[in-house]
């Protein structure tokens, strides 16, 4: 399974980005979804993940209220809307698949295959 990740840019604080992560060599309705992010210098962290039939959905502190995953199953395609950005939201963000935990999923790194990653850039 190939992920790639896309929607990443500079935001200014307060604007909102749109995630996507698209897969290929597999069928995205038998895993679960992960999004994390890693900041400069600091460990990578869960921010929401979507299992495979789309509930439950789990949101980390920092994204709950400010987040919305979704799954696309015509497009193979799982989003990440992140509104009102914070400058601590700076990091490069990572989407990740698994199917062991494909019923409930988890922000914990416990996936199989993960993308390369899309910058995010909000500045103050």
């Amino acid at each position: 399974l190939q992920l790639v990740e896309s929607g990443g840019g500079f935001t200014q604080a307060g604007g909102s980005r749109r995630l996507a992560c698209v897969a290929s060599g597999g069928d995205l309705d038998y895993y679960a979804i992960g999004w994390f992010r890693q900041a400069p210098g600091k460990e990578r962290e869960g921010v929401s993940c979507i299992s495979s039939n789309g509930r439950p959905r789990e949101y980390a502190d920092s994204a709950r209220g400010r987040s919305y995953v979704s799954r696309d199953y015509a497009k193979n395609t799982v989003y990440l809307q992140m509104d009102d950005l914070k400058p601590e939201a700076t990091a490069t963000y990572y989407c990740a698949a698994s199917q062991l935990y494909q019923a409930a999923c988890t922000l914990e790194p416990w996936y199989d295959d993960w993308g390369r990653g899309t910058q995010v850039t909000v500045s103050s």
